[in-house]
């Protein structure tokens, strides 16, 4: 079934061409449920450490470690929707329930109550269309945390943003030779 000709274009976009959030969102719930292949990931005290997977019709994912304390840092997908899961530990994500515009600004004031927080236990995950301003924390002292994340159409970029109160500053953007 597609959508009417009304639906918005994301939708639309969503339906014709590569897996859906919702489709992503079952891939990494599946893939963290695997202990055998969370187990194969190297795990370092001092950083982040990954593994690129094959995910589901042409989607990019990845197996990350995350020591304790540490975070991605405000960032978003650009053009991807994607997924992600946790498979051991627990990860907390602070996201924006607002659309930022895509292109054109250097720096916004965000208004009040746009903030959320999820909490995201072990076998939870969370699904997120283009353009989804967040970051990502293992707020955990002592234990590590495991996640499998998914992304459709593969990352065309990462643009890395800044905040300080209500002001987002956008600082950096990342192309995929800049992390591959």
């Amino acid at each position: 079934m597609s959508p009417s000709p009304s639906a918005p274009a994301h939708t639309r976009t969503q339906v014709q061409d590569g897996p859906t959030a919702a489709e992503l969102l079952d891939f990494a719930l599946r893939t963290a449920a695997d202990p055998e292949l969370v187990a194969q990931l190297p795990l370092d005290p001092e950083g982040r450490t990954w593994v690129r997977l094959e995910g589901p019709g042409g989607s990019e994912a990845w197996l990350i470690g995350w020591p304790p304390g540490t975070g991605t840092g405000w960032h978003d997908h650009a053009e991807s929707r994607g997924a992600f899961a946790t498979a051991s530990g627990r990860l907390t994500e602070h996201s924006l329930a607002v659309r930022l515009p895509s292109e054109g600004w250097q720096s916004l004031e965000l208004a009040e109550n746009v903030d959320r927080t999820r909490s995201l236990a072990e076998g939870t995950g969370r699904a997120f269309l283009e353009h989804h301003v967040h970051e990502v924390l293992n707020e955990s002292e002592a234990e590590h945390a495991v996640s499998v994340h998914a992304y459709y159409p593969p990352l065309p970029l990462i643009r890395h943003y800044s905040r300080s109160g209500a002001v987002l500053r956008l600082e950096q953007v990342e192309r995929p030779a800049d992390w591959q």
